[in-house]
């Protein structure tokens, strides 16, 4: 039976003291380990940020992408390893900025991957911009008068996009996070987890005590119903999108891997690779000389 500290290499993370990150690492940690996943049989993809080191900290398959690139380059994995656990890690500047149009667009395409973002509202890796997810008000370097943009409503959207599987955690509370994590990698199709992991250099406005004090689990909501899309919608919207817990799952529409399948008129998931014709010998070889 794996253990979380399989999943450790010899790379000590040079995030800040206190740093919300370590809490998101150690969960992730955990949740594969409980489902014994080796290491050679996870890929951490990660793209650019204090959030996107993480995967340089993992003893597993990875990548470390260009900023705002990381889904892309997943899902070619996932498609070309169809048995190959994917999670991909970035933070709310990498996902929901430079990377928004593929975050849209694998919400939408379903690929059967998971995907942990790092939301602490602000930049840390280029010292403490606004990022799109920062609330109105917020005064950093770059914006001394305060923010004056609406902060994305990130998980409303990915419900309005097409995602089948959202999900919302906050670092302090491990066992839900780990819990989710579990419930992720297990959804047959694309899975987004939004996680509040505190910056606590560059962001004072929302630390470990706004969270505290603000979130609302959806298990204290009587009755919520994690297949009703419009209670889901109604939820975010009545709580500010300050929610924990697994806010929307349809496990009724097929992952992109099945459609795929389907189209092609194959039974069964059908990884990219199988597809691939391979050249003759003979020209190999005259593809070789003549680009040698």
């Amino acid at each position: 039976m794996a253990t979380p500290m399989d999943y450790r290499n010899d790379i000590r993370p040079n995030w800040c003291p206190g740093c919300g990150h370590y809490g998101v690492q150690a969960a992730i940690a955990d949740a594969v380990a409980a489902q014994d996943i080796s290491p050679e049989n996870l890929a951490v993809i990660s793209g650019i940020g204090c959030s996107s080191r993480i995967g340089g900290y993992f003893y597993t398959y990875g990548a470390h992408t260009t900023h705002g690139r990381a889904l892309p380059y997943a899902q070619g994995v996932k498609l070309a390893n169809e048995d190959l656990n994917v999670v991909v890690c970035g933070g709310d500047g990498d996902a929901f900025a430079i990377g928004m149009g593929h975050t849209i667009h694998a919400f939408k395409r379903n690929v059967n991957i998971t995907y942990i973002v790092m939301d602490n509202h602000v930049y840390g890796l280029t010292k403490g911009q606004t990022s799109p997810r920062s609330d109105i008000g917020f005064v950093t370097k770059t914006s001394p008068h305060g923010s004056f943009e609406s902060p994305l409503p990130i998980c409303e959207t990915a419900i309005a996009a097409g995602a089948t599987f959202v999900a919302q955690g906050y670092m302090t509370n491990r066992a839900e996070l780990v819990e989710l994590i579990k419930q992720g990698m297990k959804h047959d199709g694309f899975s987004f987890i939004n996680v509040f992991s505190p910056c606590v250099t560059y962001n004072k406005r929302n630390g470990y005590d706004y969270f505290k004090d603000n979130l609302t689990s959806l298990s204290t909501i009587e009755g919520y119903d994690i297949h009703d899309r419009a209670a889901a919608l109604k939820a975010l919207v009545e709580h500010d999108g300050l929610v924990t817990g697994l806010i929307y799952q349809n496990t009724e529409r097929p992952s992109f891997e099945k459609a795929m399948a389907a189209a092609n008129g194959g039974p069964h998931e059908r990884a990219l690779i199988h597809d691939v014709v391979k050249p003759s010998e003979d020209l190999f070889k005259q593809l070789y000389e003549e680009f040698k």
